[in-house]
């Protein structure tokens, strides 16, 4: 009996400890969180520009050479007309447009008509003409019959000299009159209300101010300047080249112009103007490039890019063109890092001189690299 008893209180005991002990449990789930992650935990990675080789003695090590040369300098422009090539077609009648014959981005000839204009200008002009030409037919007249007067006796000096100046001033009114029909583009032999008005050069019209049947001319509040025809065989370029680079550039310095649209084309400017005013929020100069523009491939408002050659030269390093890792559109040589390790580095790339690379930054010259990097490329897919 006395045994059972025993046995009952120790199964008790039991039950009791392995209930405490649940709840224990349940209270540190509890403040775990139900389903949470087992903490995270760190591995550390070595570092992935080190390339460990077996034999260092098969990879040769060449120092980079000392280079000077001329720093280019890439800045960006967008081209616009030559202003000294860009010429307004004005209409000096003023008037109704009746008749409109080109359009904007159209290529005209000089002397090509463009539009006609019905205009009282040309009326009270034909007008002006008439009445000077009577005047000097009747002033022509009287002054023949006064020198023949006076060579018989009949008049005075004085009215014979009369009778020429008026005929000098008819024949200036008659003159004036003719330029003013000349100027309004209508022949006074056939007369009429309509004015054409002509293209003064060849181009492309870049700016178009009247519509059909709109006023032209300033008298009734129209647009005097009717068209805008440009010459675009040759263009500027105008850039923003900042203050700090403004000495390495000259008057007349070559450019070499880089197109986004066709990337493969390349063409030739030559500074004409660095402006002598600095925009004061970003620092930068205007440079104005006057290039030829063979077929109209330069748009207006066209994005390119014009590389300088500095005016100064520059000290770079100079390497073996397989010294170069070309990878993701990035440069790359291997330097020498002890013992069997070789180092990775960026490099910012220049020209080719030869059939050695110019290094513009990342390493300096007489730093050592690996002088062909096909096997450690291998190596570095490897890792």
């Amino acid at each position: 009996m006395t045994q059972s008893m025993t046995s009952h209180k120790r199964f008790a005991a039991l039950a009791a400890l392995a209930c405490y002990a649940a709840i224990l449990t349940g209270c540190k789930a509890k403040d775990l969180g139900d389903g949470a992650p087992p903490p995270a935990q760190v591995v550390t990675v070595g570092d992935m520009s080190l390339v460990s080789v077996d034999k260092p003695s098969q990879f040769p090590l060449v120092s980079a050479e000392s280079y000077d040369a001329p720093a280019e300098l890439d800045v960006t422009g967008t081209v616009t007309p030559d202003v000294s090539r860009e010429i307004p077609v004005i209409s000096l009648a003023s008037g109704r447009v009746v008749d409109i014959k080109a359009q904007l981005d159209d290529y005209v000839k000089k002397g090509q008509l463009l539009l006609r204009i019905q205009s009282p200008d040309s009326s009270n002009a034909f007008d002006t003409y008439l009445k000077a030409r009577n005047d000097e037919i009747m002033n022509n007249k009287a002054y023949v019959r006064a020198k023949d007067l006076y060579q018989h006796g009949a008049i005075s000096l004085g009215m014979l000299e009369q009778a020429e100046d008026a005929e000098q001033d008819s024949l200036a009114d008659l003159k004036s009159a003719e330029e003013q029909l000349a100027t309004l583009g209508i022949d006074k032999n056939h007369p009429s209300p309509i004015v054409p008005v002509y293209s003064p050069i060849s181009g492309v019209i870049i700016e178009q101010n009247v519509t059909q049947a709109a006023a032209a001319g300033v008298t009734f509040s129209g647009s005097a300047t009717a068209f805008t025809v440009a010459d675009l065989s040759h263009v500027w370029i105008l850039c923003d080249v900042y203050e700090n680079d403004i000495p390495k550039l000259a008057l007349g310095q070559q450019a070499i112009i880089k197109l986004n649209a066709y990337p493969n084309r390349t063409l030739t400017g030559r500074i004409s103007d660095i402006g002598p005013v600095l925009d004061p929020q970003i620092r930068t100069a205007k440079v104005r490039i006057d290039v030829p523009n063979p077929g109209n491939i330069l748009k207006l408002g066209m994005f390119v890019t014009a590389t300088f050659q500095s005016l100064r030269k520059e000290h770079f390093a100079l390497v073996p063109a397989p010294a170069i890792l070309h990878l993701h559109d990035r440069d790359w040589v291997f330097v020498p890092a002890g013992g069997n390790q070789f180092r990775r580095v960026e490099v910012k790339t220049g020209n080719m001189v030869g059939d050695k690379q110019e290094i513009l930054a990342g390493i300096q010259s007489g730093q050592q690299v690996v002088s062909n990097v096909l096997q450690l490329e291998t190596t570095l897919e490897g890792q």
